[in-house]
């Protein structure tokens, strides 16, 4: 059977909108959530990832606007423990850490 393949643009898409949908009634998301959210979202589009993206603190903390390396971890591990993303730390100062958009 021949399955149509998505656009990579269509899967974001589909990410932002389902996320937008789902933030509504969350009271938990702050602005530098939806930030943080919208950072990946672009680095993911701009580094032409399939499914996953490897990046570095350094790289989404200008993106979203956080200066504070804490609240970027506080983010990260909320969108991921609420659900929203997957995320994977790496440890290794030479490979990013894994994050899958839900």
């Amino acid at each position: 059977m021949n399955q149509l393949k998505r656009k990579p643009e269509r899967d974001e898409n589909l990410a932002v909108s389902r996320f937008m949908d789902a933030i509504q009634a969350d009271a938990r998301i702050t602005p530098y959530h939806v930030s943080l959210f919208a950072a990946i979202v672009h680095y993911k589009q701009t580094h032409g990832c399939a499914s996953r993206i490897f990046a570095f603190s350094y790289d989404l903390m200008p993106l979203a606007k956080i200066s504070s390396v804490a609240t970027y971890h506080k983010c990260v591990r909320d969108l991921h423990d609420f659900g929203y993303i997957d995320y994977e730390a790496s440890f290794n100062r030479f490979t990013g850490s894994k994050i899958i958009l839900k």
